[in-house]
């Protein structure tokens, strides 16, 4: 994954957003992890992974990666916030052995493990995990950059249109 890329296109898109709503003052890191929190919540219900109760099928996988790629735009801004965005940022992926109802709740779990120690090396823990979740639900590192891009792009105009 190009991650020099996407943080450059995440802080491009984060000052855009701040100073648009003049925002350059303040501090994010609590909004932008509650943020994270609730894409995640979304994304886990467009998977329908712990519906164990319905026979509704998941989302298409196109829903699903948006939802995801939602995500990974907030775990960028938050590795931006805490100034992780460098070169010494090298992801490992491996598999999961866990299932993907499991994977989510690691991921929630590393999120609040990171908003409250905001170290370099839970944050590591963080995305890697979200990786994982992305393996799982079968996302490939192509197609989630790509996603990226575009889903970047509408940002950038809901912001045109005052969203």
């Amino acid at each position: 994954m190009q991650l020099e890329n996407l943080f450059r296109m995440q802080k491009a898109l984060d000052t855009h957003i701040e100073e648009k709503h003049q925002l350059q003052d303040e501090d994010l890191f609590a909004k932008k992890v509650l943020a994270l929190l609730v894409e995640i919540g979304e994304l886990a219900n467009e998977t329908r992974c712990f519906k164990f109760w319905s026979v509704k099928p998941s989302s298409a996988k196109e829903v699903i990666l948006e939802e995801f790629v939602d995500g990974v735009h907030f775990i960028l801004s938050l590795g931006i916030v805490c100034g992780f965005d460098g070169p010494e940022l090298e992801l490992e992926t491996s598999e999961s052995d866990m299932n993907v109802t499991e994977q989510f709740l690691s991921v929630y779990e590393k999120i609040m493990f990171f908003q409250k120690s905001r170290d370099f090396t839970d944050y590591k823990r963080l995305f890697e995990s979200y990786l994982q979740l992305a393996a799982l639900l079968g996302f490939k590192n192509a197609e989630i950059e790509k996603a990226y891009f575009a889903k970047n792009e509408v940002n950038y105009q809901r912001q045109m249109n005052n969203y």
